[in-house]
């Protein structure tokens, strides 16, 4: 009785940070990270839930605004692509123009990635 009401309650917990989270992460890989976080430690699970992730509409705006000056890839941990970026302008603009469309797909990596290590 007692397993069975944490499971209850573990999987609300997970059902409601998958609806207030889900726009984070690729829907693909949704079931994967709900089933993550069903089978981690209350501790883990904590940690899963309380780790800050990227926006991927605010990434695309960033990195409209100024992802010729790299700022985008840096905020995702990119520094060398960063770097390039900033350094030549976005190749020229090129770089830059192919973020606008990749760079919401590379945030939610990023997001998919930082849950996997905080489990």
């Amino acid at each position: 009785m007692y397993m069975s009401d944490n499971m209850e309650r573990r999987e609300e917990e997970v059902r409601l940070y998958l609806v207030n989270n889900a726009k984070f992460f690729d829907q693909s890989k949704v079931p994967y990270v709900r089933e993550k976080l069903m089978s981690c430690s209350d501790q883990q699970f904590m940690l899963a839930t309380s780790t800050e992730l990227k926006d991927p509409t605010m990434m695309l705006i960033i990195s409209i605004l100024v992802g010729t000056l790299g700022i985008d890839r840096f905020m995702l941990g990119d520094t060398g692509m960063g770097i390039l970026k900033l350094v030549t302008g976005g190749l020229c603009g090129i770089l830059t123009i192919i973020d606008w469309f990749g760079i919401q797909n590379k945030t939610k990596e990023f997001n998919l990635q930082k849950i996997s290590m905080a489990i």
